[in-house]
């Protein structure tokens, strides 16, 4: 691999599953293929880490992301039932190409090293492109520990129609200040309100592509960071 990384705690991004009876061979170990498998699904929780739905993404981007190369070094063998934890780093960009490493733990035990390349490319033409601006600092940032999402609060008349592409509105929301999360492409990801009057926050939605991913706490801790640790629902 190109890059060394031998703890869990070297990736910042954890993917968690239980190995399936399916995913075992004649030989009572995963079947070699579905590590492979494990490493794209860890992946999918990457892009909700970094709260940028994969699909609208590129789409919005102009591009798509195809496989350039995938490699697996096996170190030791999971078993069925064992609990895994998929960790995944985004470790170098390029001008078109981005490349992820990840490796599969039991535990602190590795047992599968992994290397994919994808190259950012024209959908139609099949051709390389420059990697977005976006996503190469959204990517790098996260690495990096930086936020990936801007935080805003605000009264109903500023973030109406933003709220509502999260969930419906209701009467409370006219009086309430609302805390919205939004992605580096700027569209919303999470939103939390604190009703005039009140002191516990509600109204928590999340996008439905990014749930999962601790978006709606991140909104709820963010009004605690707001009001300088005070009471959050």
């Amino acid at each position: 691999m190109a890059e060394a990384l031998q703890k869990l705690a070297d990736f910042r991004m954890h993917h968690r599953l239980r190995v399936r009876w399916a995913e075992v061979d004649l030989q009572k170990i995963v079947f070699n293929p579905h590590y492979l498998m494990y490493v794209d699904t860890a992946i999918a929780d990457y892009w909700r880490a970094i709260a940028l739905p994969y699909e609208q993404t590129l789409h919005a981007l102009g591009g798509e992301l195809f496989v350039k190369k995938s490699t697996l070094e096996f170190h030791a063998s999971a078993l069925y039932d064992d609990r895994l934890s998929v960790g995944l780093r985004c470790a170098r960009m390029g001008n078109s190409s981005v490349q992820f490493l990840s490796g599969i733990f039991r535990g602190e035990e590795l047992l599968v090293s992994a290397e994919l390349i994808y190259v950012f490319a024209d959908p139609v033409a099949k051709r390389a492109l420059p990697v977005p601006q976006a996503l190469r600092q959204t990517m790098l940032g996260f690495e990096r520990g930086e936020p990936v999402v801007s935080t805003t609060f605000a009264p109903w008349s500023e973030v109406s129609a933003a709220v509502r592409s999260l969930r419906s509105a209701d009467e409370h929301d006219a009086t309430a200040l609302h805390c919205l999360l939004r992605n580096a492409l700027g569209e919303p990801v999470a939103t939390a309100r604190r009703c005039a009057g009140l002191q516990t926050v509600d109204g928590v939605a999340v996008a439905e592509l990014l749930r999962g991913a601790g978006w709606g706490k991140a909104a709820v801790a963010a009004w605690a960071a707001h009001t300088g640790g005070g009471p959050a629902a």
